[in-house]
């Protein structure tokens, strides 16, 4: 499975469990952590959780294993690390204050692009 069925699956799966304002962002020629951003929205925390854990658990039945929570004590946010995916999951309310979109959707040239 290549990189962009992994982020239309993550997408899918996002959107089959109501999250919103789903949203990828490319990050190849801005970053070496992640191929890709995946942002999501919440409706609460319970919500945050169940769409992090259903997250994991659909990819790894799609044979991509050891992806990790981060923020697994946050009510506000949580991060799905799908290897060359990062997933975020937000409160509404965080996800407005951080602005992600606006932060990666800026070109950066390639020999300045973050670690």
């Amino acid at each position: 499975m290549g990189i962009i069925d992994i982020k239309n699956n993550i997408e899918k799966i996002l959107d089959d469990n109501k999250a919103l304002n789903i949203m990828s962002i490319d990050l190849k020629n801005k970053s070496y952590i992640a191929d890709y951003m995946v942002i999501a929205s919440g409706t609460s925390s319970r919500h945050l959780q169940a769409l992090s854990e259903i997250l994991v658990t659909q990819l790894k039945k799609l044979g991509i294993d050891n992806c990790r929570i981060e923020g697994k004590n946050s009510n506000d946010w949580k991060l799905v690390d799908a290897h060359d995916v990062i997933v975020h999951i937000f409160h509404p309310e965080k996800r407005e204050l951080y602005d992600l979109e606006k932060m990666w959707s800026e070109e950066i040239p390639k020999q300045k692009a973050i670690i």
